[in-house]
């Protein structure tokens, strides 16, 4: 096992000694990336000076690194996809991609990665694309620092600004995502990190998870989207401290919980959205330290969520608090801090005396006659939501916090 060892250790160093280095400009003797590629040996690096370069179909089918000067640009002239990666241990660092073709048939993207291991894509500049960053079977990669601009209008000719299909164990870190579907999409891809990236005003989702388990999302910005973050028949997904703002529609949310279980929701910040946390069918969800502020419904459970624990999270002037279909309830709600709480502390410890029941009668009625919206402020409505609270008939009688908090939470 040692000789074996041995011998890769020894492949490795002489293949990184005898790389070179390759440059491709407009001037010099090797003027195209794809003839940079092709002249490459393994391990060597493409040096690609600022320009113009008119190319497509481009292969990547050795492990190199290109690295592009003061951006050069990459011109697809919208006839099909740009470049392939195809080949293990890649490196594309500092390219302006522009102009992919559109296709219904084909996902043409600006930068496709496929079948390939220990990538790094990083200070890409992508614009005029269909897909931008499209990540097919492959794994232990990383997409870092890149800038992605689309045109998106519709969904239906539209594509998404990164994408995982089949993949595992990718870090997707300090990206800036708008105008295209989805920012960022994961479909059958495990152990993936995203982290610190702003997706905005992209017409469906900043963020969509579908069947991806293992997934942990941290640090982001999700703002203005056609609905911020749709997880959806997922498992242990974790999700600590992201913004969820601006996001105003008929159907629109901070995020869609959907047949998800065992996940954890902590430290993130919902404001100004049309609800903030829309949830069906998920399960042992831990919801602890966020923030809801300024939203329609802050939360809006519509079904089949059984032991999900809510506990010293923020309610801050919210039109509804909590809304729930069901008289069942199966969650727990504790040590919560509710604006709208009108309880008092006699005994000084911070704590309410009263238990808070945060399902209005009134959000009931809007679940099933949205028009009565129109009635929010009417003083009709504070007298049913009364006597809704002193003899609960419609809503859970025993969904109750019975610790809330008497200040806002920090932490």
């Amino acid at each position: 096992m040692k000789q074996v060892i041995t011998v890769l250790l020894f492949v490795f160093v002489t293949n990184a000694n005898l790389a070179q280095s390759i440059e491709v400009c407009k001037t010099c003797p090797i003027s195209t990336l794809k003839d940079g590629i092709a002249q490459a040996k393994d391990f060597d690096t493409i040096i690609v000076k600022k320009g113009l370069y008119k190319e497509y179909n481009i292969s990547v089918n050795k492990p190199v690194k290109i690295i592009g000067i003061d951006y050069p640009v990459i011109d697809g002239e919208l006839k099909g996809e740009i470049i392939t990666v195809i080949s293990d241990n890649v490196t594309i660092d500092g390219l302006n991609i522009i102009n992919v073709g559109n296709s219904y048939i084909e996902d043409y993207a600006a930068l496709r990665i496929k079948n390939s291991k220990h990538f790094l894509i990083q200070n890409l500049i992508l614009e005029k694309l269909f897909f931008g960053i499209y990540i097919e079977k492959s794994r232990d990669g990383k997409i870092f620092h890149n800038k992605i601009i689309g045109e998106a209008i519709e969904e239906y000719n539209s594509g998404n600004g990164i994408q995982l299909w089949y993949s595992k164990n990718i870090h997707i870190e300090h990206n800036f995502v708008q105008r295209v579907r989805d920012g960022i999409y994961l479909e059958f891809s495990d152990d993936c990190l995203i982290k610190n990236n702003v997706s905005a005003l992209n017409v469906r989702y900043g963020l969509h998870f579908m069947f991806s388990n293992d997934d942990t999302y941290e640090d982001n910005i999700f703002e203005n989207n056609g609905a911020g973050v749709a997880v959806m028949f997922s498992r242990r997904i974790k999700m600590y401290r992201n913004i969820f703002k601006e996001n105003w529609g008929t159907a629109s949310y901070g995020l869609l919980l959907k047949e998800i279980n065992d996940g954890q929701i902590e430290g993130n910040t919902f404001s100004n959205n049309t609800i903030g946390i829309n949830v069906e069918g998920s399960n042992r969800i831990n919801y602890k330290n966020n923030t809801f502020e300024n939203n329609g419904w802050a939360i809006k459970v519509k079904g089949a969520c059984y032991a999900n624990i809510f506990t010293e999270n923020n309610f801050l002037y919210n039109s509804f608090d909590i809304a729930y279909n069901s008289k069942v309830n199966d969650n727990e709600f504790d040590k919560n801090y509710w604006s709208s709480y009108t309880g008092y502390d006699l005994d000084k410890n911070g704590i309410g005396d009263i238990p808070y029941r945060p399902v209005k009668l009134f959000s009931y009625i809007v679940n099933r006659t949205p028009e009565t919206i129109i009635l929010l402020r009417s003083m009709f409505i504070d007298i049913i939501d009364f006597s809704e609270k002193v003899s609960p008939v419609f809503t859970p009688d025993d969904l109750l916090d019975n610790n809330p908090k008497m200040q806002r939470l920090t932490w």
